[in-house]
């Protein structure tokens, strides 16, 4: 729950209301993330109060509704210090969209469609590459520079990952490997009647 302990973390230091931490977040995050939806904050925000995490006290505003603040509880900042005490899992393991697409390209058979996934995804990293550089440029925060240098790092790695799988699918020795068996078809004797 990255965006959960984000928003503990913002909340660690004092009291704030939605609109306020969704610009915090935004800031401290950088513009990699893009924005933060302000309904997915409330949903957090709604979370964690009822996980005892954050209360919340409403304050009358004279012409805009009601504004609901939010602060840390002492369990709040327990789960915070236990978040941060801890190494952090790959969020999404290896669990990818587009290590599908190579199993599917490569059990295709078809060169030409190994070439093809392993092109459209060089483009899209290359193209991801050149806006993150652009953004870590531009960056004035410390912080948002190293995230913006991590995000360029992953988007790095992944385009090694296409060289890798280019040499090994369509180098001069790559042999596609054959299509996976498909399990027989069982049909059930018994109900046909």
């Amino acid at each position: 729950m990255p965006i959960h302990h984000a928003v503990l973390s913002l909340l660690s230091h004092g009291p704030s209301y939605g609109y306020e931490l969704k610009g915090a977040f935004e800031s401290a995050v950088g513009p990699q993330w893009g924005p933060l939806n302000i309904g997915h904050l409330y949903q957090i925000l709604d979370r964690l109060s009822r996980d005892g995490m954050v209360v919340s006290q409403r304050h009358a505003q004279t012409v805009k509704p009601d504004r609901v603040v939010y602060e840390i509880t002492e369990a709040g900042r327990s789960e915070l210090g236990r978040w941060l005490g801890e190494a952090s899992a790959r969020s999404g393991g290896f669990r990818d969209d587009f290590f599908l697409k190579v199993t599917a390209a490569a059990r295709s058979g078809d060169p030409e469609t190994v070439r093809t996934v392993l092109g459209q995804q060089r483009t899209y990293l290359l193209r991801e590459l050149r806006n993150l550089d652009g953004l870590r440029r531009k960056a004035t925060d410390p912080v948002v520079g190293l995230l913006l240098s991590a995000a360029s790092r992953h988007v790095e790695a992944d385009l090694s990952f296409v060289d890798d799988a280019d040499r090994a699918l369509l180098g001069p020795d790559a042999a596609l490997p054959a299509a996976v068996p498909r399990p027989p078809v069982r049909r059930d004797v018994s109900a046909v009647g």
